[in-house]
């Protein structure tokens, strides 16, 4: 693994992450968050959630590499300087934490559109991740903690997927998705992008709750009118027929017993095995 990383960061090209530069090209919504670019950390999650007191407004923060980052369930991100874009998103939203259920899902909306307006054909996997060709792209880790002021912050984790050489692939065991052409970006310029849908995206949520991005994230629903089973802790607890989300953000299944809200969890969803 320390080879593939000195490799990547010697033949790295393309432009480094500075904070100026995204500054300056944020836009709209996006022009009310700070920026701190670093060049390695643990977890861009674990910092910002440490210095939630301290915040005065929303931060994004980004590493051009981390070395402990972390998805869903306690599960590891792998990634490599260069190859896997990782920032976080601190975000204040005045209700409290159980207001924020569906924005994993209005996440995913925000990425996976901004994504599509740059030529990248994606869609969406309940309840937080961005596919291409059916492949994992993208991931959306959430944390939220109470404001001593009242209501909630929330800490929006992103992993992307640039340009994943075959080692990593093998190193995490399964094949995922990246995006070539992303990688041939100005990197600054897609973090402004992804900044500007995110920043508006938090803006809509908080005036109208997920129900603004029910319409939407069904539109790109990966597995719209498919078998699927829904796994806890390895265990399929559920199965039908995904017929997309409700105004909560729930996974509506169609099963035997009628139609089923799932509620999101650390569950996860499958394809049902084809007999």
């Amino acid at each position: 693994m320390d080879s593939l990383i000195e490799q990547h960061k010697n033949s790295e090209s393309r432009a480094r992450l500075s904070t100026q530069r995204i500054l300056y090209l944020r836009a709209q919504h996006g022009e009310q968050v700070d920026v701190e670019v670093v060049a390695e950390t643990g977890s861009t999650n674990a910092d910002l959630m440490a210095r939630l007191e301290l915040l005065q407004g929303p931060v994004l923060r980004i590493a051009e590499h981390q070395t402990a980052g972390r998805g869903r369930a306690g599960r590891v991100w792998h990634s490599v300087p260069g190859g896997v874009l990782t920032f976080s998103l601190a975000w204040y939203f005045p209700g409290t934490s159980q207001a924020l259920l569906g924005l994993p899902l209005a996440i995913g909306v925000a990425i996976a559109e901004c994504l599509l307006a740059l030529g990248l054909p994606v869609s969406l996997k309940w309840p937080n991740d961005i596919l291409k060709d059916k492949k994992k792209l993208a991931g959306v880790l959430i944390e939220t903690a109470a404001a001593r002021q009242g209501g909630s912050w929330a800490v929006i984790g992103v992993g992307l997927n640039l340009s994943v050489p075959d080692a990593l692939e093998t190193h995490i065991g399964h094949s995922v998705a990246d995006a070539p052409w992303l990688a041939q970006m100005d990197r600054n310029q897609l973090v402004a992008q992804l900044l500007n849908s995110l920043a508006a995206a938090m803006e809509e949520f908080r005036q109208q709750g997920f129900a603004a991005f029910a319409d939407r994230w069904n539109r790109l629903h990966a597995y719209a009118q498919q078998e699927v089973v829904i796994l806890d802790r390895g265990q399929v607890v559920q199965q039908g027929l995904a017929l997309g989300v409700d105004a909560q953000g729930c996974l509506l299944l169609q099963t035997a017993q009628g139609t089923l809200p799932v509620i999101s969890g650390d569950v996860s969803l499958r394809a049902a095995a084809t007999p």
